[in-house]
């Protein structure tokens, strides 16, 4: 099934104004995304702290996003989130924030390139060179895509489980881990999610 969210204010401001996400599920089963509650349907999904801490926004690995690089591989995003069913936004906001879109990156758990894909994670989706962007890529898109369809689309519990592992997502009970990192992790991703549909 294809993951469509969308979101009620495209905000083109900077991502630091908007830090709040509120939601609601329609009745064709699509998720609903605001920065703002605009009616009693919406509720409020995750309260951050990314408006106090700019710093927050940045990719957890390297601090930056190369812009050079997200334009070069925006062709293979585009075509991985076609394959897999997957918004192209969020695959973009994924990687600007695991890596910053450095193909190079590493994280001190071991995670490689562009969408920090464990080896692990890896060869069970059959890459060979997580190095190789292509692979890696897939690899991340075809992860997030099972994880999506684990937690029944419930889009914050699936980069929860990205970050933390789906066994930590089960272990609290279907919610976001107490993690520190897993807590700014999932609404930095969506802020960034958030910029990129405004950029479509």
């Amino acid at each position: 099934m294809r993951l469509l969210v969308i979101c009620s204010v495209l905000i083109c401001s900077p991502l630091v104004a908007h830090a709040d996400i509120y939601g609601y599920t329609d009745e064709a089963g699509t998720l609903v995304l605001s920065d703002v509650k605009q009616d009693n349907r919406y509720a409020l999904l995750l309260q951050t702290e990314i408006a106090k801490n700019p710093a927050l926004a940045l990719p957890l690995v390297g601090g930056r996003i190369n812009w050079a690089n997200q334009k070069r591989y925006a062709a293979l995003v585009a075509q991985t989130a076609q394959t897999y069913q997957l918004d192209e936004a969020l695959l973009h906001a994924l990687i600007s924030t695991e890596s910053g879109y450095e193909p190079g990156a590493l994280s001190k758990k071991g995670a490689i390139g562009l969408m920090q894909v464990m080896p692990g994670t890896g060869k069970r989706y059959g890459a060979r060179d997580l190095h190789d962007p292509t692979q890696n890529i897939v690899a991340g898109a075809r992860y997030l895509r099972d994880l999506l369809r684990q937690f029944n689309n419930d889009l914050s519990l699936a980069l929860a489980a990205y970050n933390a592992g789906e066994n930590a997502v089960l272990r609290y009970g279907k919610r976001i881990p107490p993690y520190r990192e897993t807590q700014q992790y999932v609404p930095r991703v969506l802020a960034l999610y958030k910029k990129f549909q405004a950029k479509t």
